[in-house]
């Protein structure tokens, strides 16, 4: 009887737990083993929000934080972009046990904690919106920061970063009417020459030092004002920036072709920073679960050494291929790998990933549905059919009918091009081909 009771026990579906909000719940914590949500709650936590709640109750690394909801940035906006009561005790809390979960104070002189600043509405709307990273640093902190961890040239390249982004995104000091370049790459530019190097990680860290003096000289003179030294006026800078972004031009543009009501809102993502930038043990990437141009079961994206995650996307410096890890940083590839099946086993798609090594440890930044060409989608349904990930009616309903346009468009035929004659290479920017004609020029 006993062995048939566990038997019966060892059929029984695993229970999901399912997220309950308490009355008035502004912010949702996420980090350690638990969350106060889950991947169910997009409408409330922004996809982005919702998935790294998510990632922690399966038991990804993913570094502690917190979401304030969709409904607040709702509400900033109905009542003259002013917040709730209760929003200013709720973040004081949720940071309190981020620091309980990472062994950090936030503005400590000790032991500082470094927040970023992320949008997440329910619906991704890649580059839209406004980021901010490397949040809490100032004049004392870095020097702090730099004592931890024995590590100067890092610390000021945390600060130089934060600098660049608050000053443009927070307090408006953007490229100007009639300049040609970008001002703080102006000042980079500078300090690169002087130094004799090609890109931002040849800089010394007194060479970064001059960079965040001139950053807050420029700050300064184009805002009217400073750059704010306390940490939380600098967090309540970024997450009004964050909520202000939900209305820029580019958002608009974009809700409007994809169709995303306005009155959804942003969900706000304060996350503890983990650090890709201390060495050569350490580095950043973007990756998909599959091959998103053709819907190969591949490993395929992109990471660089000793970064931080913009400069994977801002084209700073040349990424090297996912596959190539191996060789660079064995054992968090190993991790990375284990963690690409987990999540597409759990989610049963193809996901889009970001992740930061920190001295050798791997901490997951976001997991997202993967966006695809319609040639992939047909490939990836039908591979996901024969390994039970999927049903064949779910297969059918993940194809938007506008995609199979895309199985149309002109591509290489493979064996042609495995006989062809390389004579130049290149970073591809989307899927297709093209060749060059030899009928009348224009």
């Amino acid at each position: 009887m006993a062995t048939k009771r566990k038997a019966a026990r060892k059929k029984a579906p695993a229970r999901r737990r399912t997220a309950t909000r308490k009355k008035n719940q502004n912010v949702y914590f996420f980090g350690g083993k638990k969350s106060d949500g889950d991947g169910s709650q997009k409408a409330l936590l922004g996809g982005k929000g919702a998935n790294l709640a998510e990632m922690v109750n399966i038991g990804i690394p993913v570094p502690a934080g917190f979401t304030i909801t969709t409904g607040v940035c709702t509400y900033y906006y109905a009542h003259g972009k002013s917040y709730p009561k209760t929003l200013d005790a709720e973040i004081r809390a949720n940071i309190a046990r981020v620091e309980r979960a990472m062994g950090k104070k936030f503005g400590d002189l000790s032991n500082p904690l470094l927040l970023s600043v992320r949008s997440g509405a329910r619906e991704s709307m890649p580059g839209m919106m406004d980021t901010i990273l490397n949040l809490g640093i100032n004049d004392e902190v870095v020097e702090a920061l730099s004592a931890r961890t024995n590590n100067p040239k890092f610390a000021w390249d945390s600060y130089r970063r934060f600098l660049q982004m608050y000053g443009s995104v927070v307090m408006g000091v953007e490229k100007e009417d009639g300049e040609h370049h970008d001002p703080y790459e102006v000042i980079l530019d500078k300090a690169k020459a002087k130094a004799k190097v090609k890109d931002d990680s040849g800089l010394s860290a007194d060479d970064l030092k001059w960079v965040v003096a001139e950053f807050k000289k420029l700050i300064r003179k184009r805002a009217g004002k400073s750059f704010p030294e306390d940490p939380m006026e600098q967090l309540y800078g970024s997450v009004n920036a964050v909520f202000n972004s939900w209305n820029n031009d580019r958002a608009k543009v974009y809700r409007a072709k994809y169709g995303i009501p306005a009155e959804w809102g942003t969900a706000v993502n304060v996350q503890a920073m983990v650090f890709g930038n201390t060495g050569r043990n350490s580095g950043t990437g973007v990756a998909f679960t599959r091959d998103p141009a053709t819907g190969e079961n591949v490993f395929y994206g992109e990471y660089l050494i000793d970064a931080q995650g913009e400069d994977v996307v801002a084209g700073v410096r040349t990424p090297k291929p996912v596959a190539r890890m191996a060789k660079d940083l064995p054992k968090p590839n190993r991790e990375l790998l284990k963690v690409r099946k987990i999540l597409e086993k759990h989610f049963r798609d193809v996901q889009d990933v970001e992740f930061t090594i920190e001295e050798g440890k791997l901490w997951m930044l976001q997991t997202r549905n993967g966006k695809r060409t319609g040639f992939a989608a047909v490939n990836i349904a039908l591979d996901m059919v024969r390994e039970r990930l999927i049903t064949k009616e779910e297969a059918i309903l993940r194809i938007p009918a506008e995609d199979l346009s895309h199985l149309l468009a002109p591509v290489f035929d493979s064996t042609a091009e495995r006989k062809a004659s390389k004579i130049g290479s290149g970073l591809p920017a989307g899927p297709g081909a093209a060749r060059q004609g030899h009928g009348r020029r224009p």
